[in-house]
């Protein structure tokens, strides 16, 4: 890394840093409700007309198998409403480019997607899409699907705080207060700042402009890009109005939207650690999960940027000067570190969201972002699927350190037993089920392998990087897979509606056991859940979960393809 790149690596942690404070205690406010927010003024109407016209108590707890049974009603109720819009777009207004509707694969696809806040595009929004399925489909899932994140989470971490009970809260008021309070004010205020920097919010007609070579006609997108692309940044969502997402210069045009678009990405699972210490009375708890994040992330960067300055040493020996490493699908106006940034930062991150072309990245550093996602969504991750995911791994890291010790397993004064273990395991065991038995599927199949655009290594990796982004619920690809066809429209959205609500069901069972359970003070025997001793820990059981559970397919995919570039072997 040069110079300059450790500048702003940073400036990036100091601000981020920075942040989590102030954004963890006004996240803490809107979910635990006896702070004001100081936004009443605006919201408090809007919040209790919600609450009659859908008559909903916000006074009544639910426990773990109501609080899903309504989380999973309302997802229901939320794929049959944009399947039935994306279906009949054609009909609808605000549709200038007269498109028209969609396969049924690529909307069930679509959908699946957008549920499950994965984002994952086999589409490209600017051909396929009107402003009206753009706004009231797409963006409205971007906030909803983010807000139910945010509401597991908060549901997890009662479940730890409380003792003797059985509520976790309510499902409805979690949602309505994360999408009113939280998302919906945070969006306005980063959308303000994207016109301001120059992308498009309006509802014209698509721009024909003749070029200055060869007299051709060009047509330029228009549209509400701005609003979309806040909410598809802090809700950890990461689908982007055009095809070439944040890379497009109407998404992300200067090096200065570029830095604020990737610290959005990572701000809400950033300040949730700070949350997450005060709901449960440990602060340093909180503060020692974000360092855990923080240093992998970190890791993860530097890694990414050393190799791509590095480059394929293969292009010297043809007069290509390598000095400024592999800029290959990369925007000029970032340069080689404003990329490598943004991508380690948006597949740790649970965002699909990408200002450089992933399949061009060198195989070491694309196996940095393999693993980002593959480790379980807990770099950072998703909005509130990153914190309850490092907090199921954090039960399997404490149980496994009591063994060895010899203790009886405790994590903040709840005892972890069978129960608590097999609700933990399932996501780690789900991830390696999903991602490396439908790789296999799809190697093996002659729909899986048609797709492809590369031979080799690289073809490996392509069907990799596609369902371990999907799994992870992600978004982001290998752009060089071609995966609008109804195989990989149909795998790939049940992948995404598996791997997410497999989860949040295990999620909320292991917390509506623990809310059971006495919470017993700390002793000499509690495992410490703050220290070096625990940041060692945790990064010790992520990186053999992470690394061992996937080691033989990236070995033939990424690592390989490292030595054969090495070798001078060209596919």
């Amino acid at each position: 890394m040069q110079i300059m790149d450790w500048l702003q690596l940073i400036i990036f942690i100091a601000i981020l840093t920075a942040l989590v404070k102030p954004v963890g205690v006004y996240l803490y406010r809107v979910l635990d409700q006896k702070e004001k927010t100081g936004l009443e003024f605006a919201f408090s109407s809007l919040e209790r007309i919600t609450y009659k016209l859908c008559s909903i108590d916000p006074q009544k707890e639910q426990n773990w198998k109501e609080y899903l049974f309504a989380l999973m009603m309302f997802s229901l109720a939320a794929f049959v409403f944009m399947f039935t819009i994306l279906g009949i777009q054609q009909f609808l207004p605000l549709n200038p480019e007269k498109f028209g509707s969609i396969t049924w694969d690529l909307n069930f696809n679509t959908t699946a997607s957008f549920i499950t806040n994965t984002n994952w595009q086999s589409y490209s929004g600017e051909t396929t899409l009107s402003y009206f399925s753009q706004m009231f489909t797409l963006t409205v899932q971007n906030f909803v699907s983010a807000s139910v994140g945010v509401a597991v989470a908060a549901a997890l971490a009662r479940g730890i705080a409380r003792a003797s009970g059985s509520g976790l809260g309510n499902f409805w008021v979690d949602l309505v207060r994360s999408t009113y309070y939280l998302f919906i004010p945070l969006s306005l205020v980063l959308a303000i700042f994207l016109i301001s920097e120059g992308v498009p919010q309006n509802f014209n007609n698509y721009a024909s402009i003749k070029t200055l070579e060869a007299q051709q006609i060009q047509t330029i997108v228009q549209g509400p890009i701005a609003s979309q692309d806040a909410i598809k940044l802090l809700g950890s969502n990461g689908g982007g109005f055009t095809d070439a997402n944040a890379a497009h210069p109407y998404e992300n045009p200067t090096p200065l939207s570029n830095l604020v678009q990737i610290l959005a990405i990572l701000l809400i699972p950033a300040a949730q650690t700070y949350y997450y210490g005060k709901t449960v009375g440990h602060q340093k708890h909180g503060w020692y999960i974000y360092l855990i994040m923080l240093l992998l992330l970190v890791a993860g960067i530097i890694v990414t940027t050393f190799f791509e300055r590095e480059g394929n040493l293969n292009f010297s020996g043809l007069g290509v000067d390598m000095s400024a490493g592999n800029l290959e699908g990369k925007e000029q106006r970032f340069g080689l570190f404003g990329s490598t940034l943004f991508a380690t930062g948006a597949t740790a991150s649970s965002n699909g969201t990408s200002n450089s072309m992933f399949s061009s990245y060198t195989p070491y550093a694309s196996l940095v972002l393999f693993q980002n996602m593959q480790v379980g969504e807990i770099i950072f991750g998703g909005v509130g699927s990153g914190l309850y995911g490092i907090i199921l791994i954090s039960f399997v890291g404490i149980f496994i350190a009591g063994l060895i010790i010899g203790r009886t397993p405790e994590y903040l004064g709840k005892k972890i037993e069978a129960y608590e273990i097999k609700m933990s395991v399932i996501p780690l065991l789900l991830f390696i089920i999903l991602i490396l038995g439908c790789t296999s599927w799809a190697c093996m199949s002659d729909c899986g392998r048609c797709a492809t655009g590369n031979r080799g290594p690289h073809e490996l990796s392509e069907i990799l990087f596609a369902f371990t982004s999907t799994t992870a619920n992600n978004g982001s690809a290998f752009s060089s897979l071609s995966t609008n066809t109804p195989w990989y429209n149909i795998t790939t959205g049940l992948v995404m509606l598996a791997s997410r609500f497999l989860c949040i069901v295990a999620t909320l069972a292991l917390a509506g056991g623990l809310v059971k359970k006495k919470r017993l003070p700390e002793s000499i025997g509690s495992f410490p859940v703050e220290g070096l001793t625990f940041v060692f820990l945790m990064i010790g059981i992520i990186v053999l979960t992470g690394g061992l559970g996937y080691l033989s397919s990236l070995i033939f995919g990424p690592i390989l393809e490292q030595l054969y570039m090495y070798k001078g072997t060209l596919f």
